[in-house]
């Protein structure tokens, strides 16, 4: 074997202080997050501490303005300390993506009143969030979700189940998309729950492939009340702003995407360097160096092409097509290159003392959340061809 370590990513960065910001994450990441990394997954622990010293170091609002506690960070940075972050832990870099996702309606939709009470709580005071569309029979078609909200005097009172929620029953607010109005997605409106509220529980965490140090778990709402200053946005916008959340997650699933896929490079290029047969590093073998050479091409494609979604979001142009196309394409390189790595490592690779079996496990998630990639792929195809007309 070989004490080889992986070589930091080689980053297009806009300033100085974008270089500082990212040499400080990979540090937090190789010294806080990479060494119990594994351990933890395999015991189910959710690292709550992590996110308090990610807060306390200001990486858990990095995209959002400073004068609420974030950290004026564009995107295109944004997204490389995700990778980072996910390259150590996948909990903890999607961890930052629901939660900066959770964020996204009270800063773009909310009222000055709302963003000044609220979100230097959720942005820098060690607060964590989740983020509540999907339901047990709205998923793919979030739209015709059922969790009602009921207007009573200056109140709503909010019943029904949510579904797949990452946090679920440890995060200090949710943003709840439920029902004020008719079927259909003008009927949607959001509202900001604190993790506390009365009626609000969380059913037992769901035992899942991979990620088992994310808690993910259905949320109950037993006429959970709350005020009306907590609703974000106009009533019947609840869908916009679920929409124009996604297409600023998916991004930060993309990101996540290449972090593990790097991750699972890094190992199985550090095996095959170490590892001999027939009197010879394994990596000496045409076949085995063409398998890596196509996951650094799939790896660098992806990084570019998430970054480029990114930089049109920064320059605030339309990026929806882009981020689904990002979001596509890095997952299912995940995927691929993960399986790979298992692959050159052979029998290890399929053992849990190797990490790739795990980042194996964990990259197939990502295919699925945020919007499942058929569902991309007809996000993409719609841009192109527009709406089906069946």
């Amino acid at each position: 074997m070989t004490d080889r370590a992986p070589q930091p990513v080689d980053r297009q960065l806009p300033t100085e202080e974008s270089r500082d910001l990212l040499a400080l994450v990979r540090e937090i990441a190789q010294r806080e997050i990479r060494p119990r990394a594994a351990e933890e997954e395999d015991s189910g622990r959710f690292p709550r501490e992590v996110f308090t010293l990610l807060s306390e170091a200001g990486l858990l609002g990095l995209p959002y303005a400073g004068e609420h506690g974030g950290g004026e960070q564009p995107y295109e940075v944004y997204l490389q300390a995700l990778e980072e972050l996910a390259a150590a832990r996948l909990t903890v870099g999607l961890g930052v993506s629901v939660h900066s996702l959770a964020c996204h309606g009270l800063a773009g939709y909310g009222t000055k009143e709302q963003q000044s009470a609220h979100l230097p709580a959720m942005l820098g005071g060690g607060l964590l969030g989740a983020y509540c569309l999907s339901e047990p029979a709205a998923g793919s078609d979030a739209a015709s979700l059922t969790t009602k909200a009921v207007r009573d005097g200056d109140d709503w009172v909010i019943t029904g189940t949510k579904a797949w929620i990452t946090h679920g029953g440890v995060a200090d607010f949710y943003t709840v998309l439920a029902r004020t109005g008719a079927a259909g997605p003008k009927g949607i409106t959001a509202f900001l729950v604190p993790g506390d509220a009365p009626g609000l529980t969380a059913a037992v965490p769901e035992k899942k492939m991979g990620m088992k140090g994310s808690p993910t778990a259905q949320l109950h709402f037993d006429g959970v009340r709350i005020p009306d200053a907590r609703r974000i946005g106009e009533e019947g916008q609840g869908f916009t702003i679920a929409l124009a959340a996604l297409d600023a997650g998916r991004l930060g699933i993309a990101a996540c995407a290449i972090g593990v896929a790097q991750a699972a490079l890094d190992e199985a290029l550090a095996y095959a360097l170490g590892r001999k047969q027939f009197g010879h590093p394994i990596a000496d073998f045409q076949g085995l160096r063409f398998m890596l050479a196509d996951m650094a091409t799939k790896i660098e494609a992806g990084r570019s092409l998430y970054l480029a979604a990114a930089r049109l979001r920064d320059a605030g142009r339309p990026f929806s097509r882009q981020a689904a196309m990002a979001k596509l394409f890095c997952t299912d390189a995940a995927m691929a290159v993960t399986t790979d790595a298992v692959q050159i490592l052979g029998g290890y690779g399929y053992t849990a003392d190797f990490p790739v079996e795990r980042l194996m496990r964990e990259a197939k998630v990502l295919q699925i959340v945020e919007g499942t990639n058929q569902i991309q792929r007809m996000v993409i195809a719609r841009h192109l061809a527009g709406p089906e007309t069946r």
